[in-house]
């Protein structure tokens, strides 16, 4: 995923579905647009987050 479109996930007031590595439901958290990089949390356990690479999200 871009990190452009991670942020406008981000900030849409509607729900996407977002995947890390295409497996595992994320939501996102907080995009750095600079480094290309999103918080996102794992699930629904709001303990589990990551920062990981946008390109690792996939939406849908």
């Amino acid at each position: 995923m871009e990190a452009a479109r991670a942020k406008a996930i981000f900030d849409a007031k509607e729900n996407y579905a977002v995947k890390l590595d295409g497996e595992k439901p994320v939501w996102i958290e907080h995009v750095d647009l600079d480094n290309k990089m999103a918080t996102v949390q794992i699930g629904n356990n709001p303990l589990d987050t990551h920062t990981v690479n946008v390109e690792r999200l996939v939406e849908g």
